[in-house]
C-alpha cells in the first residue's frame, strides 16, 4: 500500500507551477490538466484553492511584476526609472510569454498594485503632472516590450549575441551598388560590434532625455511650484 504524503498544494504552488509550465512551453501550455500533473494531483483538487484558470492568471501577473524592482525616488527620478526599465527588461526577458498577460489582466493583485503606484509615486514626487507621469510610464513600459520582443525573435534559441556575427553573416553577401546603406552598415558591424544591452540603453537614454523636458508640474496641477507656461515648451 502507498504511504507516501500526499504533496502539499498551496494557491502560491499552483501559480509558481503556472509560471514554470508557461515557460517551457508558452501561455498556451498552461491547462488545469497540466498543472494538476506538474504538482501531483487531480486536476480538480486544485479548484479547491483557486477559482479557476482567471485567478490563476491573475496570481501570474502578480508573481511576475512583483519580481520588478522598485527603486525609491532618493537616487532621483531617472535613476529610478533606468533601474526599473533595466530590471523589467531581466525579468520579462525570462518569462516574455506573459508581456501580453501584462496588458490585458491589468495591475489587480497586491504586488502588482504596489509596483504601479511606487512607480507613479516617483515620478510624481520629481515634479511629473498626473497626465505626464502616465505619458511616462507607458512610454517606458512600452519601449521595455517591445524591445524584449525583439531580443526574443532575434535570438530565440538562447541569449541574444553582443557581436557583430550574426548581422555581419546576414549582410555580407549584399552588392554595394545595390544597397549601398546596407553595405555600409555591415562594414559597420563586423569593425565595431554589435550589442543589444547597447542598444537597449542607447534607446533608454533618449527617452529618459525626452521625459526630463516634462519633468515638472503642469499649470493647474495644484502641486507646489507648478509653472505658468506648459513644461518642455517656450512662451
Amino acid at each position: 500500500m502507498d504511504t507516501a504524503p500526499r504533496p502539499v498544494v498551496t494557491q502560491d504552488r499552483i501559480v509558481r507551477a503556472a509560471v514554470g509550465i508557461a515557460d517551457r512551453g508558452g501561455l498556451g501550455a498552461l491547462t488545469m490538466r497540466r498543472l494538476g500533473t506538474e504538482l501531483g494531483v487531480e486536476a480538480m483538487s486544485l479548484y479547491k484553492h483557486v477559482a479557476g484558470k482567471e485567478e490563476i492568471l491573475d496570481g501570474v501577473v502578480d508573481l511576475i511584476v512583483g519580481q520588478i524592482e522598485i527603486p525609491g525616488d532618493a537616487a532621483g527620478w531617472r535613476e529610478a526609472m533606468r533601474r526599473r526599465a533595466e530590471s523589467a527588461r531581466e525579468v520579462l526577458g525570462r518569462h516574455s510569454w506573459a508581456i501580453g498577460l501584462l496588458e490585458t489582466r491589468g495591475a489587480t493583485g497586491p504586488a502588482s498594485l504596489h509596483y504601479v503606484d511606487a512607480v507613479l509615486g516617483v515620478l510624481r514626487s520629481a515634479g511629473f503632472s498626473v497626465e505626464n507621469a502616465a505619458h511616462a510610464f507607458w512610454l517606458l513600459d512600452s519601449y521595455v516590450y517591445g524591445h524584449i520582443v525583439q531580443e526574443t525573435s532575434f535570438a530565440p534559441e538562447g541569449p541574444a549575441p553582443d557581436t557583430a556575427a550574426a548581422t555581419a553573416t546576414d549582410l555580407e553577401q549584399v552588392a554595394v551598388n545595390d544597397y549601398p546603406h546596407l553595405a555600409e552598415m555591415a562594414a559597420h558591424a563586423s569593425r565595431i560590434g554589435f550589442s543589444i544591452d547597447v542598444e537597449f540603453a542607447f534607446g533608454l537614454d533618449l527617452i529618459l532625455d525626452a521625459l526630463e523636458r516634462v519633468a515638472a508640474p503642469a499649470p493647474g496641477d495644484g502641486r507646489p511650484g507648478a509653472r505658468e507656461s506648459a513644461p518642455g515648451r517656450s512662451r
